[in-house]
């Protein structure tokens, strides 16, 4: 039976003890939960609405992101998985670019000129919502945040 593409926008399967490779998503389960509780702090930060932070997390139902705000892990994909690398490797770097909390958290809704974001927010390019994107704004402010050699 076909999936409609506004169902479900990617085939990465659910994580859960029933897969295959229960093994490995065994050591996968507390890591999803640690990381959906820190984008949900970076989700506060960044001052996210529901929508909003749906987007970046690849479209989940909505039942299953108020299940993840409520702390529950069922439904995790790979993809979201990888999506939350990323945000949080954004966090990071802005926060150790940025010693102010207040500017690093702030950055992803002020206006930027490099091409990437031709004058836009960063948030803009985030919320376009394909990992890729957020792969581009993530490797922009990592090499900002690397010391010049």
């Amino acid at each position: 039976m076909p999936h409609s593409s506004a169902a479900r926008r990617h085939d990465s399967p659910p994580l859960s003890l029933a897969s295959p490779s229960a093994s490995a998503i065994a050591d996968t389960l507390p890591k999803a939960a640690a990381a959906l509780r820190a984008f949900f702090r970076l989700a506060d930060a960044w001052q996210l609405g529901a929508d909003d932070q749906r987007t970046l997390l690849g479209r989940p139902a909505r039942t299953t992101f108020y299940r993840w705000r409520k702390g529950e892990t069922g439904g995790v994909t790979v993809d979201t998985m990888e999506r939350l690398s990323h945000l949080l490797a954004i966090y990071a770097a802005l926060h150790s670019i940025y010693l102010d909390r207040a500017r690093a958290d702030s950055w992803v809704r002020r206006p930027n000129d490099d091409a990437l974001f031709r004058g836009r927010p960063p948030l803009e390019r985030l919320l376009l919502g394909r990992v890729a994107d957020i792969y581009e704004v993530r490797r922009h402010v990592e090499s900002a945040a690397q010391p010049a050699l």
